[in-house]
């Protein structure tokens, strides 16, 4: 992973994320959701992860009181595989905890067994299952939670 770099998102970075996650999500956001949450949300923290110079990869985090819940989390199709996840998500987690969490939770598709597998990696939990929870085809998701 030389020459790659994680760092805070800015407003410059929509629409490069916009595109990440129009490839990695059936329902993407949009740029105005990206825009908001950059300019209106207090307690939301974007992070980008960039290699040689071209960003491939992004992660939402929400921080409030001491609970942070990942919003959303992708990499380009052509680099998965590679190790970004686990260096963007370790990134992830020490900003979380830099940004006072102590407990972090996240939704993922009950059938997204590679994520799953990733986010036990960091020691996340399946805590329950939110029914019908993703819009596009009903599928449920997962709550994971990891104490910091």
């Amino acid at each position: 992973m030389s020459n790659t770099i994680f760092r805070k998102m800015v407003y410059e970075d929509i629409n490069q994320v916009a595109a990440i996650e129009r490839e990695s999500f059936t329902i993407p956001w949009t740029i105005d959701i990206y825009q908001k949450e950059l300019t209106e949300n207090p307690y939301a923290h974007y992070y980008v992860v960039e290699k040689d110079g071209i960003i491939i990869g992004f992660c939402g985090l929400w921080v409030v009181v001491d609970e942070g819940q990942i919003t959303n989390i992708a990499l380009l199709p052509s680099v998965r595989g590679n190790g970004y996840g686990s260096g963007l998500f370790q990134y992830i987690i020490n900003q979380a905890i830099i940004n006072g969490a102590k407990r972090l939770s996240l939704e993922v598709r009950v059938s997204n067994i590679v994520a799953q597998k990733l986010y036990r990696k960091f020691g996340f939990m399946p805590a329950g299952i939110r029914k019908n929870y993703y819009t596009d085809n009903n599928e449920d998701a997962m709550v994971m939670w990891v104490n910091l």
